[in-house]
């Protein structure tokens, strides 16, 4: 996140009253295009132009058919025709450029009455085309010609229809983009256990119990709060502590509430609505931009100086590190100040005790730190907001496995005193023989196998055993390598019925797997039926529950397809 600048506009919390009325004016400002949607359904079937989209295509076709089946009936006379026996290569009637034609021996090609329309790659077969079939053959061209400009005709009409409602339609586009957007952020709300959270304006930032979204519920949550009389604070704590992650947490947080998002925290948190949210996070150093890494810092510190002011959010990463510590402090202290003066609320890293120093008795600054257990020597991953805390470099590099002389001589040159700590009451890594790694090593990959195989048996019967699959789910059907939709849920013998493109089939659970959840795939209270039911079948039913009409019926369409 190195050099994260993110111009973000200023919001104002909306009841949901107002957001509801927002809603309710879009959907009233759709359009049904009914006619239009019928003609496009007439005409347009499983991608193609149907037969019945106009008279003149349904006549074209239909004596396509007529030609290409007497065309056939001759070719099949001539295979089997005891005169031409010793001339065919093949009995097989092929099409080539789009002619059919028989496969004829090479020799024999100027005794077969017929034109050559092509040769094979080898030159020993040539597809000819017999006389007897070429008016025919002629007349079968001549009414795909005829087709293809028929249909070019149907869907100019088709498409000067959808132009003269291409203001609605764009209104329609829209409006659905942004219901999209809308269920997308629920979703993404419900998957993550989130809340809202009360916004502001005035800088207060609360965070109770915040999770950052990529770490999930196994991370250790975040208990954090800036803002009224302290503005900025600057954490400090051991590496690996989790000091990064916080600025992370607390700088994503804050443009997820902004960009109108549910977030991983409990009841009672609040975050302040910022005109820019700027971040130096991370190394940044470039060989091809010819930058260190403090240079890097520099750069990124100009553009906040330069954008900086009371609607600003600056996150600050190891702030004075990449350069001399006495003049990196120096610097650090200065942008800080600077940085305040502006009015900007500030959230900065650092491993310098100048600047604990400094945040501890500088008006409106507050020092926090990441907890760590000396005992264990194990980060905790806890904010404490008030007090600072140390690097515990030595006691890190002690758990690592460093010669513990080396640390106490390190630790001497540092402080100039003798290391209190007893280094030999803690528990050093175990150093084990050449056999006894070898030993160890054997026994963790049988473990690991052994882990794969419980693993795998319990995979197998997840694949037999009952998926209960529900009407609506979406399932991926593996026999035919798409997807479809659960129209009739499993029966005794394990069968579902699936609706595939409009087409309804009988299939074994064995080979259907999850792949939308009903649930995640629609609203709640969502009417199936859009998705089940032929669409005048649900004109039928909605004009039933208005009034009786006498004649009415709907047709249940139960034809099942079993496939192989």
């Amino acid at each position: 996140m190195n050099a994260c600048w993110k111009r973000v506009p200023r919001l104002q919390s909306e009841t949901v009253d107002i957001v509801f009325c927002q809603c309710q004016f879009l959907t009233n400002s759709m359009f049904m295009l009914d006619d239009l949607d019928e003609a496009i359904a007439s005409a347009i079937v499983n991608r193609t132009v149907a037969d019945r989209a106009s008279s003149d295509l349904y006549r074209i076709r239909k004596r396509m058919l007529i030609v290409e089946e007497r065309i056939r009936q001759k070719l099949n006379d001539i295979l089997r025709s005891d005169s031409y026996a010793a001339m065919l290569q093949d009995t097989v009637i092929q099409e080539r450029s789009g002619r059919l034609v028989v496969p004829v021996q090479r020799q024999y090609h100027k005794k077969f009455s017929g034109t050559v329309i092509d040769t094979s790659s080898s030159g020993s077969t040539v597809f000819m085309e017999p006389a007897a079939v070429t008016r025919l053959q002629d007349e079968y061209s001549q009414l795909k010609a005829e087709e293809e400009v028929e249909i070019f005709r149907i869907l100019t009409d088709l498409t000067q229809q959808v132009d003269s409602h291409a203001r609605e339609l764009l209104i329609n586009v829209e409006t659905i983009t942004h219901y999209d957007f809308v269920f997308a952020k629920a979703k993404y709300s419900r998957s993550m256990d989130m809340r809202p959270v009360q916004l502001n304006t005035s800088g207060i930032c609360t965070i109770k119990q915040g999770r950052h979204p990529l770490l999930g519920a196994k991370a250790v949550p975040l208990d954090f709060h800036l803002g009224g009389l302290n503005r900025a604070l600057v954490i400090t704590g051991p590496n690996t502590g989790g000091k990064t992650v916080t600025l992370k947490t607390v700088g994503l947080l804050t443009m997820m509430a902004q960009a109108g998002l549910h977030l991983p925290v409990e009841e009672g948190s609040e975050i302040a609505i910022f005109t820019d949210i700027m971040a130096d996070i991370g190394d940044g150093q470039s060989m091809e931009q010819s930058l260190s890494t403090f240079s890097a810092h520099v750069r990124n510190i100009l553009t906040m100086l330069s954008c900086a002011d009371a609607g600003s959010l600056i996150l600050l990463d190891e702030l004075g590190a990449g350069t001399d510590p006495a003049e990196g402090r120096g610097f650090a202290i200065a942008v800080l100040e600077e940085l305040y003066a502006r009015g900007a609320t500030i959230v900065a890293t650092t491993h310098l005790g100048e600047i604990k120093e400094f945040a501890q008795h500088a008006e409106g600054f507050v020092n926090g730190c990441m907890e760590f257990d000396p005992d264990s020597l194990q980060p905790l991953y806890r904010l404490k907001i008030g007090t600072w805390g140390d690097s515990h470099a030595f006691l890190i590099a002690l758990k690592l496995g460093m010669d513990p002389d080396l640390i106490a001589h390190a630790y001497e040159i540092s402080y100039g005193t003798k290391m209190a700590l007893q280094l030999e009451s803690i528990v050093q890594p175990e150093t084990l023989t050449d056999e006894e790694v070898i030993r160890k090593h054997r026994e963790n990959q049988r473990m690991r196998e052994e882990a794969e195989k419980a693993q795998d048996r319990l995979e197998r019967q997840r694949k037999y055993q009952k998926k209960n699959l529900k009407v609506g789910d979406r399932v991926y059907i593996s026999t035919m390598q798409r997807t479809g939709v659960v129209f009739q849920e499993e029966n005794e013998k394990g069968d579902l019925v699936v609706l595939v493109l409009g087409k309804k089939y009988r299939i074994n659970n064995k080979r259907l797997t999850l792949h939308i959840d009903r649930e995640d795939l629609y609203p709640e209270d969502y009417d199936l039926d859009i998705v089940l039911e032929s669409k005048e079948n649900r004109k039928k039913r909605k004009t039933m529950g208005k009034h009786h009409i006498e004649g009415l019926v709907i047709e249940s369409q139960d034809g099942i397809t079993n496939p192989k």
